[in-house]
């Protein structure tokens, strides 16, 4: 029994966190869940319902309901092409009911819930189920720093990174992520995290417009301007042109001297 309250139910009651009062949070599931991964096991239901608070702010991560060993391999067989999670926090390769689901898994969730926390919305809305969960495998995510202004841009960084779609673009490990949450704490830029797209780029992308990128990923191509008309095209005219006026000044000649 835990004497207290659950993360959702501060944000039901309307609370967004403040950027230093979620590190604190996500800090303490970042420990507990590296605490798991260190044993083998996934959590595969990381979300704001699951995360315990005490009278004394202490976070508590709970209902291993859905836990198993990450080497479990019967168990994940038994699982194949079936989603497991909560939807407006599953991750990706959960919904496609991936075999080798690891630990990667755990920090998706644990940072669509840090999202949930700064910014009072879920990442990805929708009218069903599957359309959350659809747009956890296709939608760009709104940056958290554009939805909350005060957010500072290495907290918006590491939340993208933690929501990246393919997972090994997210943090290796909870253990990184700890120490990049240690160094935002300290006011310092994370040593991990940076944007996937910039600010300026998501702009541009929203009002779809094309705009150059690191290594080119996740952008949509300038179009290739039209071709330059061929010269001989152009001398071919200018010859018809003037044949032509040539024909026509002979035909006033002729009506002329009739």
């Amino acid at each position: 029994f835990v004497e207290g309250c659950t993360v959702y139910d501060e944000l039901a009651g309307g609370k967004v966190y403040s950027e230093a009062e979620a590190i604190d949070i996500v800090t303490q599931m970042a420990k507990a869940l590296l605490h798991a991964h260190e044993r083998g096991f996934i959590h595969r239901d990381v979300k704001p319902k699951n995360i315990m608070l005490t009278r004394d702010r202490v976070a508590k991560l709970a209902d291993m309901g859905l836990a198993r060993e990450a080497t479990d391999v019967q168990a994940a067989m038994a699982e194949a092409g079936r989603a497991y999670g909560t939807p407006y926090y599953i991750s990706p390769e959960q919904i496609r009911g991936e075999v080798h689901i690891d630990h990667r898994a755990d920090l998706y969730s644990l940072g669509a819930t840090f999202y949930h926390m700064v910014t009072g919305r879920v990442p990805f809305e929708g009218p069903t189920p599957s359309a959350v969960m659809h747009k956890h495998l296709k939608e760009p995510l709104v940056p958290p720093d554009h939805l909350n202004t005060s957010l500072s841009s290495g907290c918006g960084a590491m939340i993208e990174m933690l929501m990246a779609k393919n997972r090994d673009d997210r943090y290796a490990s909870a253990r990184e992520l700890l120490e990049d949450l240690e160094r935002l704490a300290r006011g310092q830029a994370p040593k991990y995290a940076r944007h996937s797209v910039g600010e300026d780029m998501f702009d541009a992308l929203s009002q779809g417009q094309a705009v150059p990128g690191a290594n080119g990923q996740g952008l949509r191509p300038a179009a290739a301007p039209p071709p330059a008309p061929p010269v001989f095209s152009t001398a071919l005219t200018i010859v018809l042109g003037i044949v032509a006026g040539v024909s026509i000044l002979l035909n006033v000649i002729l009506i002329a001297t009739k």
